[in-house]
């Protein structure tokens, strides 16, 4: 399949796919002409990776996943910890927003919002 085609079929921009190859996260062959040539699989791949980006894993987690598939796969157990794990990491992000709304919260209650005190 074309880089065009992957595009269209995986929802996402040919910028993108390139982008996602130089990061080493999609593979591709190329053809005698230069042309990317990829699997059909990639369309799955490419839509796990937006769906990881959308649940909050940046791309250097996305890298470190696929390179542990490439090499030994992952199990449910494997998966459901790294979940677990960015429960943890957004849930404390919000207990930080909620201290800072509450701080500036506070200082909009104050009778003058600029005062150091």
């Amino acid at each position: 399949m074309r880089i065009g085609e992957l595009a269209e079929a995986s929802g996402v921009s040919v910028d993108t796919l390139r982008f996602y190859e130089r990061r080493g996260l999609v593979p591709a062959d190329r053809r005698g002409n230069g042309y990317r040539d990829y699997p059909e699989p990639t369309v799955a791949l490419v839509r796990l990776i937006r769906l990881a980006q959308r649940l909050g894993f940046s791309l250097r987690e996305i890298e470190a996943v696929a390179k542990g598939l490439q090499a030994t796969g992952l199990d449910e157990r494997a998966v459901a910890d790294m979940l677990r794990a960015k429960i943890a990491e957004v849930e404390a992000r919000a207990a930080d927003l909620m201290r800072l709304r509450d701080l500036l919260q506070a200082r909009l209650d104050a009778a003058c919002p600029l005062r150091l005190t």
